[in-house]
């Protein structure tokens, strides 16, 4: 597997960032402005929806039974402004250092059911300039876990799936990753995958760096 990876992908939440407390306010925000009832953190399921799956798949899941408002929901999802979140987010200790260290020997990807808020995130905590293919939700017709945006990355760098690598941290992600036939490195959660890690920095002896 050393010789033959050429390009990592990344998911972004859960993985580059712990941003749970972010999503957490971002869609409480959206639910009370349609006067919905707040979310309830022990509500398991809901947490991990809401984690992993992109904008309209959450909203489909919070506002079920009254599908007639996602579509407000969303417009109004898209009119907040990410930025004012950030503060709530936290890098994963160890990203930058692995980051820095697989600059320039394979290709740097994301794979993210985030939509519009995925670049200004790279920009504000200094990333931007490691990865060369950003595929979110709003540029695939099917977000994961289809694999569709795996295969946009494949195809962007020309590769086959099993010269890719992608570090997940949900089933969501290990769905997207077999369905594309791309190895998959389980980040922390105890999910069936090639290997799993708990410290970013754990990945480079996989590739024998």
């Amino acid at each position: 597997m050393r010789d033959q990876i050429k390009a990592v992908i990344y998911d972004c939440d859960g993985v580059m960032f712990d941003s749970f407390e972010a999503n957490f306010a971002f869609y409480s925000e959206i639910l009370q402005q349609f006067g919905k009832p707040p979310l309830d953190r022990n509500d398991l399921e809901t947490m991990t929806v809401l984690h992993t799956y992109c904008s309209r798949d959450v909203l489909d899941h919070l506002f079920r039974g009254d599908d007639a408002r996602v579509p407000q929901a969303l417009q109004y999802a898209a009119s907040i402004n990410y930025m004012k979140l950030l503060p709530l987010m936290r890098m994963e200790e160890g990203l930058r250092e692995t980051l820095e260290a697989l600059k320039g020997s394979v290709e740097l990807a994301i794979c993210t059911n985030r939509a519009s808020s995925m670049e200004a995130l790279l920009g504000i905590f200094g990333l931007d300039g490691y990865f060369s293919c950003v595929m979110t939700a709003a540029r695939v017709t099917n977000p994961k876990p289809h694999p569709e945006p795996l295969f946009k990355v494949l195809e962007h760098y020309a590769l086959e799936p099993a010269e890719a690598l992608f570090v997940g941290d949900s089933d969501l992600d290990r769905r997207a990753a077999d369905s594309a036939g791309v190895p998959f490195v389980a980040y922390r959660g105890a999910i069936p995958a090639l290997a799993r890690i708990d410290r970013h920095l754990d990945l480079l002896p996989l590739l024998g760096r």
